[in-house]
């Protein structure tokens, strides 16, 4: 296996991914006949062939495209290892992959980003935005570094940390009957049409879970992408919604057409924290950036 080197899998992996050995070459900083050269002892090193060769196409062999996908995940676990190396001597510089839930992202960002430039400024943030399901896929897959979403989740090897909870809050159009309720319990919404996200989004199922004895009941023929689409479908006088406290406040909380009434104590909440691989080199960088997001909950609810 001395033979094996990582930059002749980066040869191969450049030529799958772009069909080309020219386009491979420069990818790679190298010349086209040194590419070429490397791949034949390559295939020749394995006793397989790996790329077929025509005039005007390329093609991985069945081996080639095994080969391929198993080279991707040794040179990620190389760059993982040069990773852990640079963190050992600063755990909270570097890049960051966090996703955030779309119930989430739009309402949260604008209050913790600033303050995680200032408190943790060697850190380079790159930010996503998917539900729950793909967010632990990427997870698992080594895509993302971590994900901030609703607990609890289910995954085997996952570390998480409670940020904060969330109270939810009801919107109802300007005009409704319950506009004027300083409060509202679970039960005073019974007869009302119910408009919910689409199926994937968890906050579908906590909003149900929230409503379920309330006799209201949903729109059969509508299904919400978005939080902005439900708050638009709500001040359009088609029905009332749960919004998460943060998706109510500032510009979203002044939505011309929509009343904003909390639930009486104790409101129903979620309960919002990060999750991330146990085994990621990147523990201590998404502590503290949780650390930094609870503390600016904290300072918001208290304002």
């Amino acid at each position: 296996m001395a033979d094996l080197k990582l930059k002749d899998l980066r040869y191969l992996v450049a030529v799958a991914d772009t069909r080309h050995f020219g386009q491979a070459a420069a990818r790679c900083f190298v010349s086209q006949p040194t590419l070429s050269a490397q791949l034949k002892k390559l295939e020749q090193y394995l006793g397989v062939q790996l790329v077929e060769r025509q005039p005007r196409r390329i093609a991985l062999t069945e081996a080639g495209a095994s080969v391929v996908a198993r080279a991707r995940r040794i040179l990620e676990a190389s760059e993982e290892i040069i990773a852990v190396a640079h963190l050992q001597r600063d755990p909270l510089a570097g890049k960051l992959r966090l996703a955030l839930l779309p119930t989430i992202g739009p309402y949260l960002l604008p209050l913790i980003a600033p303050k995680i430039r200032k408190a943790l400024p060697r850190l380079d943030l790159l930010l996503y935005e998917h539900q729950t399901g793909p967010m632990l896929d990427k997870l698992h897959a080594g895509e993302i570094d971590a994900g901030i979403l609703a607990l609890p989740v289910e995954a085997e090897g996952l570390a998480e940390r409670p940020l904060y909870d969330e109270p939810f809050v009801l919107a109802v159009p300007a005009g409704h009957a319950l506009a004027q309720r300083k409060s509202v319990h679970a039960e005073d919404l019974g007869g009302e049409t119910l408009l919910l996200l689409e199926d994937g989004h968890c906050l579908r199922d906590q909003a149900l879970a929230v409503c379920s004895l309330s006799g209201a009941h949903e729109k059969a023929d509508f299904r919400a992408t978005s939080l902005e689409t439900l708050r638009q479908m709500v001040a359009s006088g088609g029905g009332i919604t749960l919004l998460p406290d943060l998706a109510s406040r500032g510009a979203y909380g002044t939505a011309q057409g929509v009343a904003i009434v909390p639930f009486a104590r104790p409101a129903p909440v979620r309960h919002i924290g990060v999750v991330w691989r146990k085994t990621s080199a990147r523990a201590a960088a998404i502590e503290a950036v949780g650390a930094v997001i609870t503390e600016a909950i904290h300072k918001q609810r208290k304002s």
